[in-house]
């Protein structure tokens, strides 16, 4: 297993795991493009891999201190094998290394196994945004971590 920074040749194989992944965070591809621009917001994307394909994913913005993880995937493949831990724990690792004070995220309130993952990382349920998801539709959980 390899956890690492993606480049834009992993496109495709990111997008692929998305379309697949009904409780992701469903982006066009200019937006996964613009997530390897060197514009601002900085962003962080990381791939795992394991025999060579990519497992899952996580990109993650930054505002100021502060970090927003925007979308994070694991395949349905290698679901409840912890890859989904190693590759947040590696995140939270690099925003501390930048100098990240706290990380937040939304999540559907209807996706146990990600608020479960999030809260055996010590994120604390904060809020909520009503009707934030389409298709369906649906209330988003509020996630924080103060790192600081």
């Amino acid at each position: 297993m390899l956890i690492r920074h993606a480049t834009p040749a992993d496109l495709p194989a990111i997008v692929a795991l998305e379309r697949q992944a009904a409780t992701a965070a469903h982006w066009s591809s200019d937006q996964y493009q613009g997530a390897f621009l060197d514009s601002a917001p900085r962003r962080i994307v990381l791939v795992l891999e394991e025999t060579s394909t990519i497992q899952a994913f996580l990109i993650a913005r930054a505002l100021d201190r502060e970090w927003d993880i925007e979308n994070i995937v694991v395949s349905d493949q290698v679901q409840r094998r912890g890859l989904g831990s190693r590759l947040l724990d590696q995140f939270l690792a690099l925003a501390r290394c930048q100098g990240a004070n706290a990380v937040f995220l939304e999540v559907r309130e209807s996706n146990r196994a990600a608020r479960a993952l999030y809260e055996k990382a010590s994120l604390v349920h904060t809020g909520r945004r009503e009707r934030y998801y389409r298709e369906p539709e649906e209330d988003a959980l509020v996630y924080r971590l103060v790192l600081a």
